[in-house]
Order: C-alpha cells, then sequence, then structure tokens
C-alpha cells in the first residue's frame, strides 16, 4: 500500500475509482441502443478540445468537454436527418476530431507527441488537482442523469416508439444521452485514454450480461467490474510500469472470457432443472418465464 504515500497516485485512484463508475453506468444504455461504437466517435472528436485547451492555454479537459458536447449533439442530428450519407458524414466528424486534435497540440506552444500520448491512452503521473476536480464536478453530473433518468432512459433504449407513444420526450431523452456520454470521455481520458475509452463503456456490461438479464443486477454488476479493473489497472501500472488505459482495458476483457466461462455451465444447469420443473405440455408454464423476465426490466 506504499503508493497511497504519493499524491499524483492518490488523485489517479480517486479518478479510477469515478471513471469505473460512470463509463459502465453510461455504457448500459448505449448497449441497450445497440450504439457501442459512440464513446469512440466521441473520443475522436475530443481530441480537437484537447489540441484547442493546449492552444488556447486553457483547461483541456473543460475544452474537451465542451467540445465533445457538440460533437455529441452533432452526432444525434446525423442519426436523425443522416439517413443514407449519414455514415459518410459520421466517418468525417470522427477522423477530422482526430487530426484536428493532433494538428492543435504541435501548432500548441510546448505541444509535444509526450501531451498527445497521455490524453489518448491515459497516464498516471499527469492527472493535476484541476483535473480531479473536473472530473468529480462532470462525474457528477453522469451519475445524476444515469440514475435520476433511468426509468425514462431505459424505455427509450429498449423501444423509441413505445416510449413516444406513453408522452416521453424521446428525442430530448437521446440527445441527453449522447451529451451524458460525451461527459463521460472527458471523464475517463485521464486515466484511460480517449482511444480506449468505448472499451470501458461497453465491456463491463457486456461481462455482467453473462450473469444476468434483469437491467438493474446488470447495472450494478457492471459498476463493480468498472471499478474493480480501474482500481487494479492503476495499481498495477503503477508496479509494473505498463500505460494504464490498455491495462485496464485487458483487465475487463478477462473478466468477461472469465464470466463468459462461468455463465455457460450455469445457464445449462438452470435450463436443466426448469425443465425438471416444468409440466410438459402447460403453456402457462411456458409463459412464465418471458414475464418474470419483462417485469425484471420495468422494475428497475
Amino acid at each position: 500500500m506504499d503508493f497511497l504515500n504519493f499524491a499524483f497516485m492518490q488523485r489517479a485512484l480517486l479518478a479510477a475509482v469515478l471513471v469505473g463508475i460512470t463509463a459502465p453506468a453510461v455504457g448500459i444504455y448505449l448497449v441497450q441502443r445497440r450504439q457501442a461504437l459512440m464513446g469512440d466517435g466521441i473520443g475522436h472528436v475530443a481530441m480537437t478540445g484537447v489540441g484547442l485547451g493546449f492552444l488556447l492555454s486553457t483547461s483541456p479537459v473543460w475544452m474537451a468537454t465542451a467540445v465533445s458536447v457538440l460533437g455529441a449533439v452533432v452526432m444525434e442530428l446525423i442519426r436523425w436527418y443522416g439517413r443514407t450519407r449519414g455514415d459518410i458524414a459520421l466517418a468525417m466528424l470522427f477522423y477530422g476530431g482526430m487530426a484536428g486534435g493532433v494538428m492543435l497540440i504541435n501548432l500548441a506552444p510546448g505541444g509535444s507527441n509526450a501531451n498527445l500520448m497521455s490524453y489518448l491512452f491515459g497516464s498516471l503521473s499527469t492527472v493535476s488537482e484541476s483535473d480531479v476536480t473536473a472530473i468529480c464536478l462532470l462525474a457528477a453530473f453522469v451519475l445524476a442523469v444515469t440514475l435520476g433518468l433511468r426509468r425514462q432512459l431505459f424505455a427509450v433504449s429498449q423501444d423509441e416508439e413505445f416510449a413516444r407513444v406513453t408522452g416521453l420526450p424521446v428525442r430530448a431523452l437521446n440527445l441527453l444521452t449522447a451529451v451524458t456520454a460525451a461527459v463521460t470521455v472527458t471523464v475517463a481520458m485521464r486515466v484511460v485514454g480517449l482511444l480506449l475509452v468505448s472499451a470501458l463503456m461497453v465491456v463491463p456490461v457486456a461481462a455482467a450480461q453473462q450473469l444476468s438479464r434483469s437491467f438493474a443486477a446488470t447495472f450494478v454488476i457492471a459498476v463493480a467490474i468498472g471499478v474493480t479493473v480501474t482500481v487494479g489497472g492503476t495499481i498495477t501500472s503503477y508496479y509494473r510500469y505498463v500505460p494504464p488505459g490498455a491495462t485496464i482495458v485487458l483487465l475487463a476483457i478477462a473478466a468477461f472470457v472469465a464470466l463468459s466461462l462461468l455463465a455457460a455451465p450455469l445457464a445449462r444447469r438452470r435450463a436443466r432443472a426448469a425443465a425438471a420443473r416444468q409440466p410438459a405440455g402447460d403453456p402457462a408454464e411456458c409463459a412464465i418465464p418471458a414475464t418474470r423476465g419483462a417485469a425484471d426490466e420495468v422494475g428497475v
């Protein structure tokens, strides 16, 4: 536990915990919406914000937040109105954001490849007190949205048409989800890096789904996995001198593989037990699992 004696590790661990909570908390809605790669696209756009921060000598985190939110809004507008040409517009937005960020960082006073690499793949020693303050504020916003509006966001993620019929403001909620994902990217970029943050949004959720089909249980398990791998990866990178972002993502993938191997025999055992209890040819009994599953989802 000697690493706790260093201020930079204290800051890095606090940031890691917040990232481990917020990334899966947003990612579960993106996975439900089949937009698992949105975080990757926003990460590309956020590079322009980082470059602007260096060029204007302001906080790269706050500038990246502003640019990411703007990029997320544009992405949603393209999704609504882009139709057949939407994929090309999104590709131009993503790659243009990355190229613009690299160019601006190199034009900025003191800009260097070292600065670029720390934002692309994460860095423990560069997490400053101002970064921690920004991460705490942004994480509070993400948790307020993902927990406070969980029923509405879940309904829209499951079925937009049904949610619209029930009177929910679908477009506003979609836009809020995109903005929250953009904020999460900037929360995570100092620890995981912009190029790897999407994996932390998706992989813990996919791992949690191996054990549970209930939304609430999946949410809790995904956050637990997220915190475990971010803290574990941060500590490992301190002792082994390896990149924290890559270490965290590899740990998340290892957790997914382990839970997948564990879930397969458990699922077969549950299926055999259910078949043994179920009377043959009873249609009412056959309908129970689906009804229970729906009730579990509604009871988020």
